[in-house]
């Protein structure tokens, strides 16, 4: 099975000119992912989410450890691990459609997956604005583009930062039922970075807690429940409010790196 992940003592710092000693982001955080699961991350601002999964991507690289997928170090980035940021990244001058078709062949795909575009556009309900541009759509419709974008080069990973945290709630809801049901059909491995709680437990197989900088993982939290879910049951309410609890037990106030 492809889309496995391996982190091992992963150590990873900055240097600063504005600092006396180098920035330690992450320290010695260890994980595994399965294949075809979904993780999401979550922590206070500052405690290294977004560096953990650039380095999965594959766009930053350790300063200690080794982090792998499918048993081979990670050493750049790959068309098999996808990237979704928050702010949808479509290039404003091409279509939806074009938009897919150059992360096609910028990917050397189009020939083998080309005929998947029309069956994306159509699972997220942009058939009819496959040829409009980025400016004429919703953010919840520009970030549709940008999820199935991602998928269209068929990544055994797929990773997520905070990609629906800009959206409104009701689009968010719509588009995380999305996601699940893309994830369910294509059997990716899922790794999403969130601020929302409550989208991590309606999202996720597993909940990694990540405490505040340096991170380390503080706890994984497993998500027993079946899909499709119900945010109203006290099985949900419990898991919400145990992750809470979680995150305040180890909240201080920490300044935002934006690392």
């Amino acid at each position: 099975m492809k889309g496995t992940i391996e982190i091992k003592n992963l150590n990873k710092t900055y240097a600063r000119t504005d600092m006396a000693e180098s920035l330690c982001v992450i320290e010695n955080l260890s994980l595994s992912i399965k294949s075809g699961e979904f993780v999401s991350v979550v922590g206070t601002s500052g405690c290294g989410k977004s560096t953990l999964l650039r380095t999965i991507a594959g766009l930053e690289m350790p300063t200690d450890g080794e982090v792998l997928c499918d048993g081979k170090e990670i050493r750049g980035t790959s068309p098999d691990r996808g990237l979704v940021f928050q702010e949808h990244t479509l290039f404003p001058w091409l279509t939806v459609r074009k938009n897919i078709v150059f992360a096609l062949k910028s990917s050397g795909r189009y020939g083998k997956h080309g005929d998947t575009i029309d069956t994306l556009l159509d699972t997220v309900g942009l058939t009819e604005f496959a040829n409009s541009y980025p400016h004429q759509l919703s953010g919840g419709m520009r970030q549709r583009a940008a999820v199935i974008r991602s998928l269209a080069v068929s990544p055994d990973v797929l990773l997520l930062d905070e990609p629906l945290g800009a959206l409104d709630s009701f689009t968010r809801m719509t588009l995380q039922d999305e996601i699940i049901r893309l994830w369910q059909a294509r059997g990716n491995t899922m790794v999403m970075i969130t601020h929302d709680v409550d989208e991590a437990v309606y999202m996720s197989n597993r909940i990694v807690v990540m405490s505040p900088r340096p991170g380390r993982i503080a706890e994984i939290v497993d998500v027993p429940m079946s899909y499709p879910r119900n945010r109203g049951t006290s099985d949900f309410a419990a898991l919400r409010t145990k992750l809470l609890k979680r995150l305040d037990f180890a909240h201080e106030v920490v300044q935002d790196y934006n690392l």
